[in-house]
């Protein structure tokens, strides 16, 4: 890259999103990284802290918080021609006991947020004739799990999305691709019980608990000028948990 590409990853403040931004920041990138709070932006600024790492607030909920990041690229580093669409939560409950709120909550976050953050990404992108579009799924997507039934929703909604948009822009050198991680080891797994996490890797033919470094590592590379002509893939990154 003679001059750095702008990258923006969304949820950039711990685990898996905190990996991959680090990944392409070593892989020269200019990385704007999201938290939803200040605290959020202070760890992304600690940990890459460089002339090309932005740390900026980002609710992807609200569409005049996504206006508002994008403005302040504009104004600062530019359009992003690789997206990262990280963010996202969870809202666990068997479907008996599921309020609408948690349906909603999950499916607007994970969901419509992801269409907020990536339509503005896309004039970039088309103008510039490349892009690099990369959504973050889980295995769930594919095998289900009881008490997800609106997190599992939203990552399947996520591959679907990403197909038909991969179709859309293809013509466009702009490639658009999904990670589906497994059991990784982040904070959310590290709160569960010694026998969960037993029972989990159980599963798991590789008998081990991946790393958010793995799953970077794959971004990077579908990030990258070396993968111009995948798009419209989901890759698994799982351990052989689940295989596709």
């Amino acid at each position: 890259m003679t001059e750095a590409r702008v990258a923006l990853v969304t949820g950039a403040s711990r685990g898996i999103g905190a990996a991959i931004a680090a990944r392409l920041h070593a892989d020269g990138f200019h990385v704007v990284g999201t938290a939803t709070s200040e605290a959020g932006c202070d760890a992304i600024t600690s940990a890459l802290g460089s002339e090309r790492v932005q740390a900026l607030p980002l609710r992807v909920e609200d569409e005049g918080s996504v206006e508002a990041l994008y403005a302040s690229m504009k104004d600062t580093c530019g359009t992003p021609l690789v997206l990262v669409n990280n963010a996202g939560v969870t809202a666990d409950n068997l479907l008996m006991r599921m309020t609408a709120e948690e349906w909603g909550r999950v499916i607007d976050t994970n969901v419509t947020g992801l269409f907020r953050v990536t339509k503005p990404a896309l004039r970039g992108m088309m103008k510039a004739r490349f892009g690099r579009i990369i959504n973050l799924s889980s295995v769930v997507a594919r095998m289900g799990n009881p008490g997800q039934g609106n997190y599992v929703a939203a990552k399947s909604a996520i591959e679907g999305f990403s197909r038909s948009l991969a179709l859309e822009v293809a013509s466009r050198n702009i490639t658009v691709n999904v990670v589906a991680p497994g059991f990784i080891g982040t904070d959310m797994t590290n709160d569960l019980t010694d026998a969960q996490k037993t029972q989990m890797i159980e599963r798991i033919p590789m008998g081990r608990i991946g790393e958010p470094q793995e799953i970077a590592e794959v971004v990077a590379f579908l990030a990258s000028d070396g993968a111009s002509y995948i798009t419209g893939a989901t890759v698994p990154v799982n351990g052989g948990m689940y295989l596709n």
